[in-house]
């Protein structure tokens, strides 16, 4: 059989070495690249030619998502697994209309993500259980009853004081509670009544708002 040829993209090293461990089966898969950035990836994937791409959903400089379609038009034949740390609705949603075929959360089990890789190889689209039933209720939902016009989204730095721009930015980045904590120097406990504070004051329900807002509006967290 002929190995499955993986691209992987995350801004995280360890990440990327992780998934070569969990994939160390050379006889299934063989890695053709690494980026740590969408720009990066979209640079070398016509070289590599992957028939995977594992794709981390936020990085710095922005959300993967928008890479999405240059990199499938830049190598026809690949095919796009998302991988986040997020399993809220519009995540997934997002994903699937960016063109990715499938979804797997970061702390998904070494064989789920062998499943998920040769699923979307094969053809298929892949998203765990838990995020299928995610997307299925959400897809049900909007069906149900059409979304009005949605109103234009409030400027943050209108309305947030430095300390909660400094999260969004952070969240924008992708970055769990636990790591806004260690960046900023402050405990989790305050991460999240911060963030708790930005979905009232922006009338966000979601992280994945929040996140969309952010990038919308060019709040980036400043270069590590």
């Amino acid at each position: 059989m002929t190995p499955i040829r993986i691209m992987v993209v995350d801004d995280h090293s360890v990440v990327r070495e992780s998934i070569r461990h969990v994939l160390g089966d050379a006889t299934a898969f063989t890695f053709v690249g690494e980026a740590a950035s969408a720009t990066e990836a979209i640079a070398s994937v016509a070289a590599a030619a992957p028939d995977v791409i594992i794709l981390d959903i936020s990085m710095p400089g922005g959300s993967g998502l928008p890479a999405v379609a240059e990199l499938l038009e830049r190598s026809p034949g690949t095919r796009v697994l998302m991988l986040s740390v997020h399993d809220d609705a519009e995540y997934v949603i997002e994903s699937v209309r960016a063109g990715a075929h499938g979804y797997l959360r970061k702390d998904s089990s070494p064989a789920e993500m062998r499943a998920a890789i040769a699923a979307v190889h094969a053809g298929s689209g892949y998203y765990s259980p838990k995020l299928a039933g995610v997307l299925a209720d959400a897809l049900r939902g909007r069906a149900a009853a059409p979304e009005p016009e949605p109103a234009p989204a409030p400027r943050a730095a209108e309305l947030l004081t430095a300390r909660e721009l400094e999260i969004l930015a952070h969240i924008a980045d992708g970055a769990t509670n636990r790591e806004i904590g260690t960046r900023l120097g402050i405990s989790t406990r305050t991460v999240e009544a911060h963030r708790d504070s930005l979905m009232r004051k922006l009338g966000v329900r979601t992280v994945a708002g929040l996140t969309r807002l952010a990038i919308e509006q060019g709040i980036r967290p400043p270069e590590r």
